[in-house]
């Protein structure tokens, strides 16, 4: 996943933060990934606001501002759907840092 990430955005940067949580970074966080018992967790900061027609996000769909994606192991996730996914939460990371235009 990792390397899709990166292939999707190579402007992207990786961090390990709150005690070796890997973060990935443009213009504010796109996704951060964390590894359970039985799942690995890629959940996207902005996902609610990311466009996902493949519908990849399958968990933490009830919050207002993030979505994440559940990785079983063995289970196969669609790459070009992915890298789709990655692309649009960098774009909505810039819109985000884009001033707002007009009359005060």
């Amino acid at each position: 996943m990792r390397a899709l990430i990166l292939e999707a955005d190579p402007e992207t940067t990786e961090e390990w933060k709150w005690r070796g949580t890997p973060v990935w970074e443009h213009h504010g966080i796109v996704c951060t990934g964390e590894a359970y018992t039985k799942v690995v967790k890629l959940t996207f900061a902005r996902g609610a606001t990311v466009p996902d027609p493949s519908r990849l996000f399958n968990s933490s769909l009830e919050g207002n501002t993030r979505r994440a994606i559940d990785i079983h192991e063995g289970e196969k996730v669609d790459a070009g759907a992915f890298k789709t996914l990655v692309k649009a939460a960098v774009a909505m990371n810039g819109q985000a840092k884009k001033p707002k235009s007009g009359k005060r």
